[in-house]
Parts: structure tokens; C-alpha cells; sequence
């Protein structure tokens, strides 16, 4: 019964379509077009639940076709279906009900990475490393991280019962946890780094993002006026606040007037931050700083690396622009395109780029052009001979279409093999699970590091892991073997080819040396993260950070810092070097 009203709702909608065709054929050829697919898409679907040789999932197929069809448009047009809703809003609002851990796949489980500070995951002691044995009584063993989590999340105030493996444990832990609303900090922390110079951690712009840098910096001022009394009582010289450091590297973005009003923090009310420019009218609209700045003339320095986007870079975008502060780091993502969302039927809803934005020098930094495909049926990025060059407020020159370009470069983080191995097959993370549960306390997350007889032990704990992995000179010699074979050549030098491979794997088996700071950083934050959540490993990483310390090097030269902004500073040869991706390390885990 129910497959014949689903066929006659289906039919009724052809010949609804089908009726508007024929009175759309007066109006455009554009509506036509539309209406016409539809009609044919609906055909389709018609024909396929009636005629193919195994029942179909409509939803399913219409959700492959939609999600098909949008690629073919740009990455950030998207279809949310009724089911990820939730997801979205955690996207937009920071927030969403669950227990508060992050999760990936590992093997046939599903493992916590991570329980949030605070969380109901963390105040019922689910611990990083634990397995997901059963959820609600039903197995979660080969169940993917997306099943998991579509679980694990729901309304708050609702209650899940689940059973871990833990390390060390013979039995399984039951654990009884109710849901709440999960709010994700936009700034997981913020401090007095250096010489008194501020530092705000921020990783996103979610709803409160401009509240909370704004309020992040009225207390690193307070703070440090309160160092200053202390430091003239003691006779050391000091003096207030030197200067600030917005971390934007690794931030994706958010909403759009976020960016626009943490701008306004230090740049005075009236300047326009952000223009964007859509086919319809609706869609321009200029936005200017609306209130009373809270320091104009604070020394400013933003990070950024490949991974900063969309709200990123409008803050950053915009503060070079007006030469309010200097940027640091590497380039830019490249996303100048916005998004609204638009309601669909059957609560379902769509993400649509309507827009692109343009920063106050006039400039779009999108890298792609998605409206053109080139010969070999991609995206690609426009040609340099097409860039076009801006000027900032001051008459620096800027350019488009490449993501913001820092004023001063660093080098990005290149990982070696073994670390990526080591990291990529959770034998670090494992590690610092088995740590944990061996060392119930660390010292101080600023003060913790991982000390020889650490590394000795971690290297003990490899010694029955697989963790293979292939060099670059590797694929070069099999390269060579293949490229000798196919000319004939192989036969006369097996012997020295032999020799060379032997050599390279005697070489990959001292990388545990040769990468030991490297590896044993990775170790150190990890572990950390064990004991002191997001928040210690941030602390953690400011100690051995290079674009942090490039940071206050130029807070700390005034000259310097003013030969940026008025264009006359000429970087040294060694900081002309390619920019580069790096490595993300953390993209595959999933929130919960």
C-alpha cells in the first residue's frame, strides 16, 4: 500500500511539472530549463522505483544525485538533510547537544580522542583511548565513527548508557551519561606570552566570537597592568601591554560579522571591513564597523598558515588592508566566497553560495575560479597574467585571487615520514593512552616535556608495532628499477640497485633518532592533552612555536614593526622561500 502512494505522490508531481511547463515556456527559456529537468529527474525516479530489479531507497538516491549535482558547482554549496541538522548548527553556533568528545576510527572501534573540559564525557570519567564496546546495549564494534556519532548526539537533558574498553582493564566500563549543550570555546586560550605581550588562541567564529576576543584582551590588559605594579615594586622596568597576537592559523572561519566585529575591536567605528556582491541585489551589502573601537594603537600582529579561510580571512585581510597590524605566517587558504542557507521542504535545507566578498583595498582573495572548468575538467586557480594589484590604505600593494599573502613569511611545519607513520597509525596517541594510565599526574602543561627516559620507553613500546611507511627516495629508487626494467638495463645494475635499497632501509631505521625533537614534540603534546585538554595543549605548544616568537621579535622593534605597515621593510633572502601547506594532523575527528 504504502509503495502505491509514494508511486501516485510521485505522479501527481510529474503531472504537476509536467502542467507548469507548458505556462513556463511563455515566461523564459531559464525557467523552462529548470522545469523541464525536474521533470525529467522525477521521471527517472518514477521509472527506477517501478522497473528495477531490487527495491530502491529514493531518499538515498535523490540525496547521491543532490549532492552530485552540487560538486559539480563549488565545495561550499551543499544539501542538509533533516538528519544533519544538528551539525550544521554545532558549524554556525559553536554548540550542539551530546557528551562532549571528539572521536575517530580505529580499527574495528570507534575511540574517544579526546573528552572536552567540563563535559559530561569528562566529568564521567571517559577517558581518551577508550573503545566503544556497546552504546544502549547494542554492539558498536565495525560501526563507523559517523554511526557512532549519530548516537552519541541528542538532545540534552537525554541520557546514553555506553560500555568502553579501556587499557588496562580485563572488563568492560559502563558508563550512564546525560547529554547537555556543548559549547565549543571559540578561544580555547589566551595569555601574557613574552615580554607582556598578549596572545589569543582563535579557532573559529561561531556566534560570541568578537565578545569573547574582545573580553580575551580587556583581561590580558588588566592582567598586565597588574604585572606592571608588581614589576616597579620589585625595580624591574616593564611596562603595560606591548602588543597583541591573534592566532587565526588553522581557522576555518565562521560567520562573516564575527570577523567584521572582532575588526572593530582595533580599528575605529565607520571603516568598511567587508563588501560582498552576488547576481541578485539582495545579496550587496557593505558592512562597516559599527561601534567605538577598544585600541587603535596597540602593536597588532595576526598568524595565519594555508588552513586560515572565509572569516579568517576577512580579519586578516582587512587588518592589512587598513595597515592596522601586521600579518604573519604563511598564505592563506583563498576563500572569498559566502554562503546563506536556505530553507528547503521536508526540514530539510541548503548551503548556498550567493556571493563573494571584497576587503577594503577592493581586492577578492578567492583562489579558485569555480564558474570555469579547465581542459582536463577541473577547478583551477586564475592565472597569474589575471591577478589583479590593490592598494592598502597606506599605498602597499596587494593582490588578489591568492588568499591573503603575510607580510612577513615563515616556513610552514613539514612532518617527516616516521612522525606522519607514527601519528597516522595512533601509535603515538596509544602510547599516551598507556602513559596516562601509568602516571596518574605530569607537572604543569608549560613546564611538562617528554625526557629521555619518556622517549627510551616509547621506543620499547615500538619495538613489536608495525608502522611502515615509504620515503621519497624509496618511490625514486623503485621508479628507477621500473624505468630500467622496461629499457633492458636492470640486469646490469641489480647489484648497485640492491645495494642502494639496503642502504635506504638501514638509513629509515636510524629516523627514530634522526627525527627524535620532532617526534618527541608530537609525544609531549599528546600526552599533555591527556591531562590538560585543548586548553594545556595550547600552553604547551607556545614554548617551541617559531611564528609565535616571530611574532614578539616584532612587537619588540617598534622600527620594524612601522617600516611593515608604511611598506618599506625589505625581507631578508632566507625568508623568500616557497610557501607551503604543512601538515594537518587533527582532520580526522569528528565531534560528539
Amino acid at each position: 500500500m504504502k509503495k502505491i502512494v509514494k508511486i501516485g505522490f510521485i505522479s501527481l508531481l510529474v503531472l504537476f511539472i509536467g502542467i507548469n511547463i507548458t505556462s513556463a515556456q511563455s515566461v523564459n527559456d531559464q525557467s523552462f530549463e529548470v522545469l523541464k529537468n525536474l521533470d525529467i529527474f522525477s521521471t527517472m525516479i518514477k521509472e527506477l522505483n517501478t522497473n528495477y530489479v531490487d527495491d530502491i531507497k529514493p531518499g538515498e538516491l535523490t540525496k547521491t544525485g543532490i549532492d552530485a549535482m552540487l560538486e559539480s558547482l563549488d565545495p561550499y554549496t551543499n544539501y542538509i538533510p533533516e538528519s544533519e541538522i544538528e551539525d550544521y548548527k554545532f558549524i554556525t553556533t559553536g554548540q550542539y547537544g551530546g557528551i562532549g568528545a571528539l572521536i575517530h576510527q580505529q580499527g574495528e572501534y570507534v575511540v574517544i580522542s579526546e573528552p572536552y573540559e567540563g563535559s559530561p564525557a569528562q566529568k564521567s570519567d571517559l577517558r581518551a583511548g577508550d573503545k566503544v564496546f556497546e552504546i544502549n546495549g547494542q554492539s558498536a564494534k565495525g560501526k563507523t565513527y559517523s554511526d557512532v556519532s549519530s548516537i552519541l548526539k541528542g538532545h540534552a537533558g537525554t541520557s546514553i548508557t555506553i560500555k568502553v574498553l579501556r587499557d588496562g582493564e580485563s572488563q568492560p566500563i559502563e558508563k550512564t551519561i546525560t547529554r547537555e549543550i556543548i559549547k565549543i570555546d571559540n578561544i580555547p586560550y589566551s595569555g601574557i606570552v613574552g615580554n607582556n605581550i598578549g596572545y589569543i588562541k582563535l579557532t573559529s567564529f561561531t556566534q560570541n566570537a568578537a565578545t569573547e576576543v574582545k573580553q580575551a584582551f580587556l583581561k590580558l590588559r588588566e592582567q598586565a597592568a597588574v604585572e606592571v605594579k608588581q614589576a616597579s615594586q620589585n625595580l624591574r622596568e616593564q611596562t603595560e601591554l606591548k602588543g597583541i597576537i591573534i592566532d587565526l592559523r588553522g581557522n576555518g572561519g565562521g560567520l562573516l560579522n564575527e570577523s567584521v566585529d572582532i575588526t572593530n575591536i582595533f580599528v575605529e567605528k565607520g571603516l568598511e571591513v567587508v563588501t560582498t556582491k552576488g547576481k541578485l541585489p539582495d545579496k550587496n551589502h557593505t558592512y562597516k564597523t559599527q561601534n567605538a573601537p577598544v585600541d587603535v594603537k596597540i602593536s597588532l600582529i595576526v598568524l595565519v598558515d594555508s588552513q586560515s579561510a572565509s572569516a579568517s580571512e576577512i580579519l586578516s585581510g582587512s587588518i592589512q588592508d587598513l595597515d592596522r597590524g601586521v600579518i604573519v605566517g604563511q598564505r592563506t587558504f583563498g576563500k572569498g566566497l559566502v554562503q546563506n542557507v536556505i530553507p528547503l521542504s521536508f526540514n530539510s535545507q541548503m548551503k548556498v553560495t550567493v556571493a563573494k566578498y571584497y576587503i577594503p583595498s577592493g581586492r577578492c582573495i578567492q583562489a579558485i575560479d569555480y564558474s570555469h572548468k579547465n581542459t582536463e575538467g577541473t577547478f583551477s586557480a586564475k592565472p597569474d597574467s589575471l591577478i589583479a594589484a590593490f592598494k592598502t590604505k597606506k599605498g602597499r600593494t596587494v593582490y588578489e585571487g591568492r588568499g591573503i599573502t603575510p607580510d612577513i613569511k615563515t616556513k610552514p611545519i613539514h612532518y617527516s615520514n616516521i612522525s606522519l607513520a607514527l601519528y597516522g597509525k595512533y601509535l603515538i596517541f596509544n602510547f599516551a593512552t598507556k602513559f596516562r594510565r601509568e602516571n596518574p599526574s605530569i607537572l604543569p602543561a608549560d613546564q611538562f616535556e617528554v625526557t629521555d627516559k619518556i622517549y627510551d620507553e616509547f621506543l620499547l613500546y615500538l619495538s613489536d608495532k608495525k608502522y611502515d611507511y615509504t620515503t621519497k627516495t624509496e618511490q625514486a629508487v623503485d621508479e628507477l628499477k621500473k624505468n630500467a626494467e622496461k629499457e633492458h638495463y636492470f640486469n646490469a645494475i641489480s647489484s648497485e640497485y640492491d645495494a642502494l635499497k639496503a642502504q635506504v632501509a638501514k638509513d629509515k631505521l636510524g629516523d627514530l633518532t634522526k627525527h627524535r625533537e620532532e617526534i618527541r614534540e608530537l609525544l609531549k603534546l599528546e600526552i599533555i592533552t591527556r591531562y590538560y585538554f585543548q586548553k594545556g595543549k595550547v600552553i604547551a605548544s607556545l614554548k617551541n612555536d617559531p611564528d609565535i616568537a616571530e611574532g614578539m621579535r616584532i612587537i619588540n622593534d617598534p622600527q620594524l614593526y612601522q617600516s611593515v605597515l608604511e611598506g618599506t621593510y625589505k625581507p631578508p633572502v632566507a625568508e623568500t622561500f616557497e610557501n607551503g601547506e604543512g601538515i594537518d594532523l587533527e582532520d580526522n575527528e569528528e565531534v560528539n
